[in-house]
């Protein structure tokens, strides 16, 4: 490679640097993700028998509903389906049961917002009330939601919404609110819940994220196609969330959406520093992003700190982005121990893209001076809640990628800490990159690229300023 850059610090480098040997081999804590059990009791609720119509028209919410509390009532089970088509607002799911959606059966949302009563719960970093899922696993353990069936969002009439207010806000000043005041229906949410398995089933056309693990802990997600791109493109339609939860397993899992494809998140601002809980111990593997942001994306709500995420054997087609990290500078928190290794992508915008202080224009609350005064609702004056400066910064370090191999990139590296918070520790090895791009480093400290066979088409060198410790090897 032209231009090679090698900082002779070498004595130095061999005190400071530890080459990080987890990349080769899975960490040991990977061992323990995942559910560690499923609902065993075989007794069969089939939903038809409590009232519910597969016709496509009949709203079976309640007779859904009374077939799941019976099923729990008798100490759990199966619920399952005939093949049709089943009319839906929000199911709540309870303790050893398995909720099957078997071939030829599709679970729709209604089109009504008012079928999914307000819960209060966490949504984009800030606790707050919030429309139920379309199924929700609220306070549970050993749950399961599992089949090759298909749970359809039906969530056009909530990107037209959307977009129609955006619209209105944007005028206003009010993109930083809009996302919260338009309220939008997640396909499945699991909160404060353990021992979780989703499997099997294909998600459509989610009005808003489409899985959410919130607060929880030892949850599997596998086997899962997600499909927001049919019938538009849907804001907000991110794949697979982790909110601050841990010992979380996805794998096996085929994502095509309009936002992030598996994004780690652990709150935002004032609201996610006071909560406080990280999100740790994911591993993703095996796993496919199509249209998306990012195959991983860690960020943007980083306040609770996110840590020791392990991604491997995966690919990305279109994804904006291989890995993404990032946040703003009222966030804070730290990500650390992320790795990605063994990954291959076409056509996708950045291998590696991490910034500090993305889309401002979201990220920072500011009223605009003809509300000052005036009465706002309370999630208002919790995005508006100051965070004091040396708690805003966030931090990133300890971020390991190797063995990619791609090609019809954009841009190979992006990468901007700040000076009042340098990017630590970032080493980039065994790479085989078709780039058009070189890109940028700024602000780092023991930024490594090892054996990286790159082809960069429009002939630059990456660009690299107020860097420690800076090497190409």
């Amino acid at each position: 490679m032209k231009n090679r850059r090698l900082i002779v610090f070498v004595l130095l480098l061999s005190l400071i640097f530890v080459p990080i040997g987890a990349v080769e081999s899975l960490p040991e804590w990977v061992k323990t993700v995942g559910a560690q059990i499923q609902p065993q009791n075989k007794l069969c609720f089939q939903a038809n028998t409590f009232g519910a119509v597969g016709d496509g028209t009949t709203l079976n919410t309640q007779a859904i509903q009374t077939a799941i509390d019976d099923c729990a009532g008798k100490g759990g089970g199966r619920i399952t389906f005939e093949q049709g088509v089943y009319l839906t607002g929000a199911l709540y799911l309870k303790d050893n049961v398995e909720f099957h959606l078997g071939k030829d059966v599709i679970l729709k949302a209604v089109d009504r917002i008012e079928d999914f009563p307000d819960i209060p719960t966490r949504v984009a970093g800030i606790e707050m009330s919030w429309p139920s899922a379309i199924i929700n696993v609220i306070g549970r353990q050993n749950v399961s939601i599992t089949g090759e069936g298909v749970i359809d969002g039906n969530g056009r009439y909530l990107w037209e919404n959307y977009w129609k207010m955006r619209n209105d806000y944007d005028k206003c000043g009010l993109r930083w609110i809009v996302d919260y005041d338009c309220k939008r229906v997640r396909s499945l949410l699991v909160s404060e819940s353990s021992q979780v398995t989703v499997s099997g089933l294909t998600f459509l056309r989610a009005g808003f994220w489409t899985i959410q693990l919130l607060y929880s802990s030892y949850c599997t997600v596998n086997g899962v196609t997600i499909r927001n791109n049919t019938d538009g493109h849907g804001p907000s339609t991110d794949g697979i969330d982790v909110d601050s939860s841990n010992h979380i397993l996805i794998e096996n899992c085929d994502i095509d959406c309009n936002d992030d494809n598996i994004c780690l998140k652990a709150g935002r601002d004032a609201d996610g520093l006071r909560v406080d809980r990280p999100t740790e111990y994911v591993l993703i593997r095996n796993c496919t992003a199509r249209k998306g942001a990012g195959l991983i994306t860690c960020g943007s709500e980083t306040s609770g700190d996110i840590r020791y995420i392990y991604c491997t054997e995966s690919q990305a087609f279109g994804t904006s982005a291989a890995l993404r990290i990032k946040s703003a500078t009222t966030r804070g928190g730290t990500v650390e121990h992320i790795y990605l290794n063994k990954v291959q992508t076409d056509s996708v915008k950045y291998i590696f893209n991490c910034d500090m202080n993305w889309n401002p224009s979201y990220s920072y609350s500011t009223l605009p001076t003809e509300y000052a005064g005036k009465s706002l609702p309370g999630h208002w004056n919790v995005m508006l809640q100051k965070v004091e400066p040396e708690q805003g910064i966030p931090h990133f370090g300890n971020i390991y990628l190797s063995d990619i191999r791609s090609k019809n990139t954009g841009t190979f590296i992006h990468c901007e800490g700040m000076e009042q918070s340098i990017i630590r520790n970032v080493e980039m090895k065994d790479m085989d990159i078709e780039t058009e791009e070189a890109g940028v480093i700024r602000y780092t400290d023991n930024f490594s690229i090892r054996n990286v066979k790159i082809r960069v088409s429009n002939g630059s060198s990456i660009k690299e300023q107020h860097n420690t410790l800076f090497r190409i090897e």
